[in-house]
């Protein structure tokens, strides 16, 4: 493989490891979120309003930022019915394929995620709740989220085309 895509594989494999590590934590944050709303709805009788809204903002960060982190582990959903018993050569093949079929659906969700957060941005889109946060800021989140995932659905790409040629990364 040539030393570009190497370095390209090192650089996004380490990246996505780190922000998927760290939103592997931010659980506990959304814990904390929904306990104080639990709490603050039984001792006051009347919930925050925000709590809801921010804990769903945060579960999109999580699942969306930590998606690439998913892919780099190999711990997306796939039928192993066959897929465990076949060579190396054979899922790398398989994969690189399915990898294809990825990389167009991140695309066209990121080139969709852009547009929709353009259109927030420009119009200081709120939601609808009593809260009323602006929407952008957690659109971009998910089209980090996406970009990440692109990326390192790239870096599988290349990781397969480099074990069909006999060669490890």
């Amino acid at each position: 493989m040539p030393q570009i895509a190497k370095h390209y594989v090192r650089i996004v494999d380490r990246v996505n490891y780190f922000i998927g590590r760290i939103m592997m934590y931010s659980i506990f944050f959304l814990i904390g979120v929904l306990m104080y709303s639990i709490i603050a709805k039984q001792a006051f009788l009347i919930p925050p309003f925000w709590t809801l809204e921010v804990a769903q903002f945060t579960l999109v960060a999580y699942y969306l930022l930590g998606g690439a982190y998913s892919i780099q582990l190999g711990a997306n959903v796939r039928m192993d019915l066959f897929y465990a018993e076949w060579s190396d050569r054979k899922k790398a093949w398989v994969d690189s394929l399915t990898v294809l079929l990825l990389l167009f659906y991140l695309g066209v969700m990121l080139f969709g995620g852009v547009e929709s957060m353009m259109y927030s941005f420009k119009y200081q889109q709120h939601s609808a709740s009593m809260w009323r946060p602006l929407i952008w800021p957690i659109k971009a989140v998910m089209n980090t989220g996406l970009f990440l995932m692109l990326l390192q659905a790239i870096s599988e790409l290349i990781k397969d085309i480099a074990t069909l040629r006999g060669e490890s990364i």
